[in-house]
C-alpha cells in the first residue's frame, strides 16, 4: 500500500505536467503550414471591366491540392487546371473579387490544404483602379 501511495505521489504530477504539456503545444498557436508563389492575373484589377474571371498561378503541384480548400482572400474557387508544367491554376469569379475591394492596393491571399493535411498559402499585392474602358461610355 506504501508503494502504490508513493506512486501517485510522484508519477501523477510528472504524468500531469506531460499532458499540460502537449495540450498547450498542440494550441500554442496557428499553424502556418508553408508558403507558395501566387502569380494573380489580372495584375491590375480594373471594376470597370467586363472580365469575368481572376487567374492564380502557383508553384504548387496540382496533384498535392485539396481542390474544395481553396480560397482567394474569402472567395471560393471556381474553376481549377494545371497548366503546361503541372503547377495548379486556381480560377475565380471576377465579381465576387470585385465585390471586395475599392480603388487603391490590395493584398491578396490563396490559402488552402494539400490532399495529405499541410496548409499553404501565398501572397500578392495587385493594384484595383476603376476605369472605365475606351469605347463603353
Amino acid at each position: 500500500m506504501m508503494r502504490s501511495g508513493m506512486i501517485r505521489k510522484f508519477c501523477l504530477p510528472i504524468v500531469s505536467i506531460f499532458i499540460v504539456t502537449f495540450l498547450f503545444t498542440l494550441g500554442s498557436g496557428p499553424c502556418y503550414g508553408f508558403d507558395i508563389i501566387i502569380d494573380i492575373a489580372p495584375n491590375v484589377l480594373n471594376l470597370g471591366s467586363q472580365g469575368e474571371v481572376v487567374t492564380v498561378h502557383t508553384n504548387i503541384a496540382y496533384g498535392e491540392v485539396y481542390i474544395t480548400s481553396i480560397y482567394l482572400n474569402d472567395v471560393p474557387i471556381s474553376g481549377w487546371k494545371a497548366d503546361d508544367r503541372g503547377y495548379f491554376v486556381a480560377k475565380f469569379f471576377m465579381d465576387d473579387i470585385k465585390d471586395q475591394v475599392d480603388v487603391g492596393y490590395y493584398i491578396f491571399t490563396l490559402t488552402g490544404w494539400t490532399i495529405g493535411g499541410e496548409f499553404f498559402s501565398g501572397t500578392q499585392v495587385i493594384k484595383v483602379v476603376d476605369n472605365i474602358p475606351v469605347g463603353k461610355n
